[in-house]
């Protein structure tokens, strides 16, 4: 039975950009599963309300049902342990929460700032009633005010991005020699601002953006050929 993920689309249905979401597309790719992807957006809280909840993404295995880039991580390795593994013993999988918790809690907060208008003006005109009513109650201000401008987030992310370079130098990806959850968890947060922005925050001789380059080769490129707001 085919594997169905609902995944956050914009307002061109083919532009995927939610870092959670990305997160779980490239560890479906990683355990070589063939996936369905749902285009969904958030005025369609029904669409996925035999999950329980109103979030993406929500995968759709068989009579099974997971929603949380995390938990439908655990899901694959505990469902596909003959597959490569995702989250490789206790290290693998603190190193992995390490990583979530550092692109969610400092990484996306910047990106968000940087890319805030392009992201909403990508997303399909149904949504944007809801998503500047409920953005501008989290951050206290409107998009506009909120926003800023891309030298301010380079020099932002410059910082931010210091302890994921010193790593990058001495190895390839997050995980080592090879790319794995912990990869997955930070590059989703790029993807968000690659797919809705065109604004350029890394500059190319930074070691984090040769690991992006091959994270968007991975998979006989998945994440490059995705499409842009911005193409």
């Amino acid at each position: 039975m085919t594997i169905r993920m609902y995944d956050l689309a914009g307002a061109n249905p083919a532009v995927r950009f939610s870092p959670y979401c990305w997160r779980a597309r490239m560890a479906l790719a990683h355990k070589g599963l063939d996936v369905e992807t749902i285009a969904w957006r958030f005025s369609d809280k029904e669409a996925i309300a035999f999950s329980g909840q109103g979030l993406v993404p929500v995968l759709r295995d068989g009579d099974t049902i997971v929603n949380d880039s995390w938990a439908i991580a655990e899901y694959l390795d505990k469902t596909y342990p003959d597959r490569p593994v995702l989250l490789d013993g206790e290290q693998g999988r603190a190193l992995a929460n390490f990583a979530r918790h550092y692109a969610q809690n400092v990484l996306s907060g910047i990106l968000f700032k940087a890319i805030m208008m392009d992201l909403f003006n990508a997303i399909d005109p149904g949504d944007r009633a809801y998503f500047r009513e409920s953005r501008e109650k989290r951050v206290g201000s409107t998009l506009e005010q909120f926003q800023i401008a891309p030298d301010a987030a380079r020099a932002q992310l410059n910082t931010a991005l210091s302890p994921l370079r010193a790593v990058l130098k001495e190895q390839p990806f997050i995980n080592g020699r090879h790319a794995a959850f912990a990869d997955y968890c930070v590059f989703g947060a790029f993807m968000w601002a690659r797919n809705v922005s065109s604004v350029s925050l890394i500059a190319e001789d930074d070691p984090t953006h040769a690991w992006r380059e091959r994270m968007l080769d991975l998979f006989d490129g998945l994440a490059r050929k995705s499409p842009r707001a911005t193409a």
